[in-house]
């Protein structure tokens, strides 16, 4: 397989599978657990990648597509700061009922969809930007999920992945291999009440590409003007493409 690897699974079907099963049990604690295990710099991360495309999201005719959208922070706040039509996809539908009740209270206009992102039920070239944060890692072909993301962007539109990655400096790596194998499975277990779902997850970030690597993934997909920063010593990586 060339995308997410869950233990036991045999195929690209078994692991979206297992990926869409294992979030619908996490979503009741989904947000309290990332906030809680990041710290709550998952916010900043968040509000980092919606400055990186506030050109777009200023314009009231534009529209931005959140794939993998989960509980739909980075679609509300992508919503928060600008004029642009914002949609959210998802394909675990717990996930998605979250995503709506948060939404309602907030008073946000947010359309959101039941879609595998791999396959979505869009036409192409729909939008000015897609967007997807700690999602795509998750996907069970990373290829594919990038044909994907170029064919439903618009000339000039532009690809937002905001994804874990692996730190480049060695010391601050062996502190965090440590936190996330050892101590993140213990804590996201006892919160979320699912440990398998805090084991999957070091694991799912030790098998993903490299951030260089995925930016030549992205270009291999079609991709121009690919960049990326490392936000937190290189633990999230926000990867930018233009179509």
């Amino acid at each position: 397989m060339k995308g997410a690897t869950p233990v036991g699974a045999r195929d690209e079907q078994e692991a979206a599978r297992w990926v869409r099963g294992m979030f619908a049990r996490v979503a009741p604690r989904y947000d309290l657990a990332n906030h809680l295990l990041s710290f709550n710099i998952d916010r900043h991360w968040r509000r980092h990648t919606v400055r990186k495309l506030r050109p777009i999201l200023n314009r009231p005719d534009a529209r931005v597509l959140d794939i993998c959208c989960g509980t739909g922070d980075l679609a509300l706040a992508l919503a928060r700061r600008g004029r642009a039509k914002i949609f959210g996809s998802d394909f675990c539908h717990p996930m998605l009922q979250t995503a709506g009740r948060k939404a309602g209270r907030r008073r946000a206009a947010l359309p959101l969809f039941e879609a595998d992102a791999l396959h979505l039920p869009v036409t192409d070239r729909a939008f000015d930007a897609v967007t997807v944060a700690f999602g795509f890692r998750n996907l069970a072909n990373y290829a594919a999920g990038l044909v994907e993301m170029r064919r439903i962007l618009r000339p000039g539109g532009v690809a937002a992945i905001l994804e874990f990655s692996e730190p480049p400096s060695p010391a601050f790596a062996a502190l965090y291999h440590f936190y996330s194998r050892r101590l993140l499975p213990l804590i996201g277990g006892a919160v979320s009440g699912n440990r398998d779902a805090y084991t999957y997850l070091p694991e799912s970030v030790r098998r993903f590409p490299r951030a260089g690597e995925l930016a030549e993934q992205m270009r291999g997909a079609g991709f121009a003007e690919v960049r990326y920063e490392y936000l937190t010593g290189g633990i999230v990586a926000l990867h930018l493409g233009t179509a």
